[in-house]
């Protein structure tokens, strides 16, 4: 079982950053894929980030690369979406989940085991 949380949310100007932490509790956080998907307010999830259970191995959607970055700690069992030159367009909630996954079965939310509460994000233009 793995409970996972959210924060550093807020609201940012266009072209600022915020950077997410979504801290896991559970003694297998290091065994799974963490993810981060955004969903805004009558649209679909949508995948934002990925990184595999050791880290080595990322993945970006394409509207974010050059803009965020995934990394995680698993010492302190935490994942990390750094998030720069932010547009309006990107105010969401964010969300962390968790899974024993492929790489490439990254992208769709069904396959995640965990999921967190989630961390508005607001970018004003």
């Amino acid at each position: 079982q793995v409970q996972l949380v959210e924060s550093g949310g807020g609201l940012v100007q266009a072209g600022g950053s915020l950077r997410l932490s979504c801290a896991a509790s559970g003694r297998t956080f290091g065994r799974h894929a963490m993810a981060w998907f955004r969903q805004a307010p009558g649209k679909e999830r949508e995948f934002v980030a990925a990184i595999s259970s050791d880290g080595s191995i990322t993945s970006l959607a394409a509207s974010v690369k050059g803009r965020f970055t995934i990394s995680r700690d698993n010492a302190k069992n935490t994942v990390y979406l750094q998030m720069n030159s932010l547009k309006p367009e990107e105010t969401a909630v964010y969300y962390c989940a968790a899974g024993r996954l492929d790489p490439t079965t990254w992208g769709r939310p069904r396959n995640y085991d965990y999921w967190g509460q989630g961390t508005q994000v607001t970018v004003s233009s």
